[in-house]
């Protein structure tokens, strides 16, 4: 007969990543141990492997989790209403909110990778291929200059933005000197007429 799962089984397992990416954030991939992600989740190491049975598929779940949780968002918020360059206004301004509470997990995104495997790598790929569609979909429509054949840049010009939002983490306070909302605003008026230049 089947195990059943626990009632809180999804909560105990996001409130894992969470302390988990904490971990492997402050640590880094190679220095953090299951015993003291076990330690900082206030859980046992044999309730730890329960979950995740190795690192590599912790720091697998804590990276494809994000993601796919990224790009549900980017997705909802598409709006064939409005026009191109408020959505292009709004999927920004979705994806920084998304990260509001997420700088640990984004971390690990960026630089724990290497511990995976390629199949693994890949299956993440999946779904930055799917952000980035949004993305890139919503540029091609209003500059659709940017992918002719002969000068391809919509590519370039969408990973620019994902740069520009990336990156964010680095240096953005929510007690600063400007929200998300108005950064958002400020990333996207960066892109839409620094593009009428390149153009």
């Amino acid at each position: 007969m089947a195990r059943t799962r626990a009632s809180d089984f999804e909560e105990k397992q996001n409130g894992i990543l969470t302390s988990a990416a904490a971990v492997f954030a402050e640590q880094g991939m190679e220095k953090a141990s299951m015993a003291q992600i076990a330690s900082h989740c206030q859980v046992s190491k044999a309730l730890l492997y329960h979950y995740y049975p190795s690192k590599d598929e912790l720091i697998f779940a804590i990276i494809h989790t994000h993601l796919v949780e990224l790009e549900s968002s980017v997705a909802a918020a598409l709006d064939e209403s409005l026009s191109p360059e408020e959505q292009l206004r709004l999927l920004v301004a979705t994806v920084l909110k998304k990260y509001r509470g997420a700088d640990n997990a984004h971390r690990v995104q960026l630089i724990g990778k290497t511990a995976l495997s390629e199949t693994q790598v890949e299956q993440i790929r999946d779904v930055e291929r799917q952000i980035t569609h949004h993305f890139a979909r919503v540029l091609q429509q209003i500059h659709p200059s940017l992918d002719r054949p002969e000068r391809p840049l919509l590519m370039p010009i969408t990973m620019t933005l994902f740069g520009v939002m990336n990156w964010v983490y680095m240096w953005f306070r929510e007690d600063g000197e400007i929200s998300r909302d108005e950064y958002a605003q400020v990333a996207t008026t960066m892109i839409l007429e620094g593009v009428k230049a390149v153009r």
